[in-house]
């Protein structure tokens, strides 16, 4: 097993496939100034991910609750069904949403009223579905990484000459000394998007849930690749020209949980216009042509390397025209419709309390809680 492994570390790290030809791993040893990425360093996004879960706890209860509270947002509860063993039964192994004559058939076996069947019912899939605050707090924490990204994305590249002229980025290469600011950068991003991954089964699921497991991976394995590699000018180019876009989404996003519709409509129609900017033009018509046309310039015979990088980006620019049509088809319901609702979320059905409305009916239900307990005695017999 041990030599299994040797001989599979030998073939992913052949130079051949991460580097020019006549370039070898000893010549990206540091020398003279000279600064270069190693693969070993991302080691660490691993705990830098985890630092950044501390954070976004963090921040998302002493920053994202406040602020959802003062924009309105409250705490809402979700109504428990009373614990039966068959209805659960039949919630996860056949159906969420019982046919009238199951339903009937399901109340004759508990022995309890169809109407507290379909109470259950009601009850059971607003549990599997996120609260109001929840979607805040998680879009919270997006729209201050992506913002925090951005604007710190731009102090490091603004005074950069390839931030202007693209054929900069292959200038000196595969010599280009790695600069903090790039080792900071990369560092952050892959550690978020790790983070990401490590959240998804507690994070909010929507229709797209495929195509977000998709793109984190793609985008840590593109931005890993692209270190090892050493085309560090390029991949802060790809970082920005995507977090450029995706502050302004999630800030529509918690205005829209707050219900300031005209600035979630407001923010949303920013967002469209930078998605198409950034995703369907500066993509594919700058950084995809750097990648796929200006290397043939500067090595007649492309690495590996050149495939595998050129194949993610393409993958990452498939999932944008995927996301593009659903922001298109937002865009065309709202000229019509003036809806801007969002296919990929749920809707919750009418059964849950808020705080206040909790503590207000708790005498009430006191001293009537008996047709609330039937399912319960009836569950045992």
């Amino acid at each position: 097993m041990a030599y299994i492994l040797k001989t599979l570390n030998s073939w992913f790290w052949w130079e051949n496939i991460w580097m020019p030809i006549n370039c070898t791993w000893a010549d990206f040893v540091d020398r003279d100034g000279l600064v270069f990425p190693k693969p070993h360093q991302l080691y660490a996004t691993i705990p830098y991910a985890f630092v950044l879960l501390i954070i976004r706890f963090f921040s998302e209860r002493y920053v994202a609750i406040p602020l959802a509270k003062a924009l309105g947002i409250k705490n809402v509860r979700r109504v428990k069904p009373q614990p039966n063993p068959v209805l659960e039964s039949y919630f996860r192994e056949c159906s969420r949403h019982p046919s009238q004559s199951d339903i009937k058939g399901l109340a004759k076996k508990c022995n309890c009223t169809v109407h507290l069947v379909e109470k259950w019912f009601r009850r059971r899939r607003n549990l599997e579905i996120p609260t109001v605050l929840q979607k805040f707090k998680e879009a919270f924490w997006r729209f201050s990484f992506y913002l925090t990204s951005s604007i710190v994305g731009f102090i490091f590249l603004y005074d950069k000459p390839w931030f202007y002229d693209i054929w900069q980025t292959w200038v000196g290469y595969p010599f280009q000394t790695l600069l903090p600011s790039q080792y900071w950068y990369y560092m952050a991003e892959i550690g978020f998007y790790w983070s990401l991954i490590f959240t998804l089964g507690i994070d909010i699921k929507r229709k797209d849930f495929t195509a977000h497991v998709v793109h984190h991976l793609a985008a840590i394995g593109l931005m890993s690749g692209s270190w090892c590699g050493n085309y560090v000018r390029l991949g802060t180019l790809v970082i920005f020209v995507h977090d450029t876009a995706d502050f302004w989404l999630e800030a529509a996003k918690m205005f829209n949980y707050a219900r300031w519709e005209k600035t979630c409509n407001m923010l949303f129609i920013i967002f469209s216009i930078a998605f198409f900017i950034t995703r369907m033009i500066l993509l594919p018509f700058w950084i995809l042509r750097a990648t796929l046309y200006q290397p043939t310039y500067y090595s007649t015979t492309p690495v590996i390397a050149y495939f595998l990088f050129n194949g993610m980006l393409l993958i990452l620019q498939g999932l944008h025209l995927y996301w593009g049509y659903l922001i298109f088809k937002i865009l065309k319901r709202f000229v019509f419709l003036k809806d801007l609702k969002d296919d990929r979320s749920d809707e919750e059905e009418e059964d849950s309390v808020t705080d206040t409305e909790e503590e207000s009916t708790k005498s009430g239900n006191k001293n009537s809680s008996g047709s609330g307990k039937h399912l319960v005695s009836s569950s045992h017999h």
